[in-house]
């Protein structure tokens, strides 16, 4: 059965990790993705180690460009934008992920293309928005996490702000934005024939993301200082080092959590308190200590049957080949261009009737020029004469 986004079909211009993630997620969905690539521009997806064994394709390019075709257009040969009107026929949504004014630029701003297509969606995902004072500004996701405020009580009172293993911005702001950006505008053409334009920003989506700090200071004008409150180091809810150097995550809340945990490392005295005692800075370094004692296997014996919203930390291999990741579908194997198999993280949303699909693993920039340029009409000679004029390159 055809994936539920079946009968969506998008062009795709964005590079890096944000778009392409969102991009991959509708994708899995079942939309039809055709990646418009630059034939000058460097690609880092695609010049990113590891590179798959045998084949020399960066392992991003096949991750990022699963279930997408690909085509390169030099976008300021006359062609190029061409190209894109025809496609416009055809693809209704259209995302972009240049700095602001690019797109304009070169002809292929929302109100040129909206007056042929108004019932165009069309996206544009950027690092501060269309407008504002750093609409021009270059940024990354540490600079998107540190203006968003989220960084200043974030990390460890000593330590200050610490990088996570993830870009937070780029993926849960940005490319999970345009994907519920995306799909709201699809819902409201559904509704009323209209396309429209969609402004995401990656600084944007993070503000929201101070959701529980951010009501100290918006009701009593108090920041948020770094271990200063129960979800971010200010409590009992935390990580602990084990006598091996390994980790425990502790998120015993609630009083039955809270008291399971207790008893679980012999500390029933603490019970008629809370995971935010008023002598924290005397209870969490005896806490501390009592779980250096012994090694996270140990930790996990005791734990084993308590109650108590403790679990290890484990390493990525440890968590893709866990029961909990083969029974949830953590992996998923996909066609490389040469037959091969290729395992990759798999989507994680679940369907009774129109599961994520996985179609072949992401191909090298151009690799669907011919193809898509011949269904647009273009005949053989047209093809050669256009390589020769440069279009490809």
């Amino acid at each position: 059965m055809p994936g539920p986004l079946h009968g969506l079909k998008i062009l795709d211009f964005t590079t890096l990790l944000p778009g392409p993630f969102a991009t991959l997620n509708l994708a899995d969905l079942g939309a039809e993705v055709l990646r418009i690539g630059s034939p000058s521009r460097p690609d880092l997806n695609a010049q990113t180690p590891p590179f798959l064994p045998g084949s020399g394709l960066a392992a991003n390019l096949a991750y990022l460009g699963r279930n997408k075709r690909s085509i390169t257009l030099n976008l300021k040969h006359p062609a190029g934008v061409e190209i894109i009107h025809r496609l416009l026929a055809d693809y209704d949504i259209l995302i972009e992920q240049f700095r602001p004014g690019v797109m304009q630029r070169l002809g292929l701003g929302y109100q040129a293309l909206a007056e042929v297509e108004p019932s165009l969606i069309y996206c544009s995902l950027s690092g501060y928005g269309q407008n504002g004072p750093l609409r021009d500004r270059a940024g990354h996701d540490i600079n998107y996490l540190a203006l968003s405020g989220l960084m200043a009580h974030s990390g460890g009172k000593e330590q200050g702000p610490k990088l996570t293993g993830t870009q937070i911005a780029d993926l849960a702001s940005g490319s999970y934005g345009t994907v519920i950006a995306v799909l709201a505008a699809v819902v409201h053409r559904q509704r009323t024939g209209e396309g429209q334009y969609l402004d995401v920003a990656m600084t944007d989506g993070m503000v929201p993301f101070n959701a529980v700090a951010s009501m100290d200071f918006l009701v009593e004008g108090v920041e948020p200082q770094r271990e200063g409150y129960f979800l971010n180091g200010g409590s009992l809810y935390d990580f602990y080092r084990t006598a091996d150097h390994e980790y425990l995550s502790f998120g015993g809340l609630e009083p039955k959590f809270f008291a399971a945990f207790c008893r679980a490392i012999g500390r029933e005295d603490l019970i008629p308190g809370t995971v935010s005692p008023p002598n924290l800075e005397e209870v969490k370094p005896q806490v501390r200590r009592i779980i250096a004692s012994k090694t996270r296997a140990q930790w996990q014996e005791v734990f084993r049957e308590a109650d108590a919203c403790l679990e290890p930390v484990v390493s990525l291999g440890e968590a893709l080949n866990s029961p909990l990741g083969q029974a949830r579908g953590w992996l998923v194997e996909v066609r490389g261009q040469g037959g091969e198999k290729i395992r990759q993280p798999a989507n994680p949303l679940k369907f009774s009737r129109t599961p994520p699909e996985y179609g072949p693993a992401g191909v090298p920039a151009g690799t669907h020029n011919q193809e898509v340029l011949r269904e647009l009409g273009y005949s053989p000679e047209e093809l050669t004469q256009l390589e020769k004029d440069g279009l490809f390159r």
